[in-house]
């Protein structure tokens, strides 16, 4: 591991891009201890502070994990999928809101995604999942339910979708999609919806896993995409007809 002497930044940034590299890269595994601070600083010519920043660095990313006393020190962290989902999510957040991403173009990415995980839900999909998509939609059809609280449910009936593939690696890319970019859809169409529309939607979706028909899952999430894109530009159309 080593510095790029050519360069002038922030020394702690790239001696934790080193190690972070010789993790991903496998050179260091999970649990294996790091040099003491003493050895990094040596080999990277720098002060003990300066390694200790690096440190902080990547303990914030998640990369390492330290341990006090006798045996203790700095160790490669082993990180779940499910740790990395909330990372995942706030970084898709981020990066729809400051790049403006279309509505249009949130709603074709993740339902094409979502479409992705129908045929492998249908065959996968366990007891718990389809529960999980029945009392949302259970909730989703109170009278009394806030708008919040059917976003969230929204959410949940979608999740649990996803989930159902059982696939760690698609759970994980779907939670910037259906957790960062449903909220922007809900935003912007809660209010103009039906709700006995979405439920009569989701129902058929939660059949279709239940009775393992992929096909049938597919149409229905292509309607829910048709009727979400309709009712968004429909709203943003009445919008710009009222700042006009």
């Amino acid at each position: 591991m080593k510095t790029d002497p050519e360069t002038k930044p922030d020394l702690s940034a790239q001696i934790a891009k080193a190690i972070r590299d010789a993790i991903i890269e496998g050179r260091m595994i999970v649990d294996e201890r790091l040099p003491s601070e003493a050895e990094l600083a040596d080999q990277f010519k720098v002060s003990r502070p300066t390694v200790r920043e690096a440190l902080k660095r990547l303990a914030a990313q998640s990369l390492i994990r330290t341990q006090r006393g006798a045996f203790g020190g700095a160790f490669v962290r082993h990180l779940s999928y499910e740790e990395a989902y909330g990372q995942h999510i706030t970084t898709s957040t981020l990066l729809l809101s400051m790049n403006a991403v279309s509505f249009e173009t949130a709603c074709e990415a993740r339902y094409a995604l979502e479409r992705a995980c129908a045929p492998l839900a249908c065959t996968r999909r366990s007891a718990d999942h389809l529960a999980t998509m029945r009392a949302e939609i259970h909730r989703q059809g109170q009278p009394g339910l806030s708008d919040e609280a059917f976003c969230a449910s929204d959410v949940t009936f979608h999740r649990a979708l996803v989930d159902a593939a059982n696939n760690p690696v698609l759970s994980y890319q779907l939670a910037g999609a259906v957790e960062a970019m449903q909220p922007l859809m809900n935003m912007i169409t809660f209010t103009a919806r039906s709700r006995e529309t979405i439920v009569q939607l989701h129902t058929r979706i939660a059949d279709a896993l239940e009775h393992e028909t992929p096909q049938q899952a597919d149409t229905a999430l292509h309607e829910l995409e048709a009727y979400t894109l309709t009712l968004g530009r429909d709203v943003m159309a009445a919008r710009t007809r009222q700042n006009a």
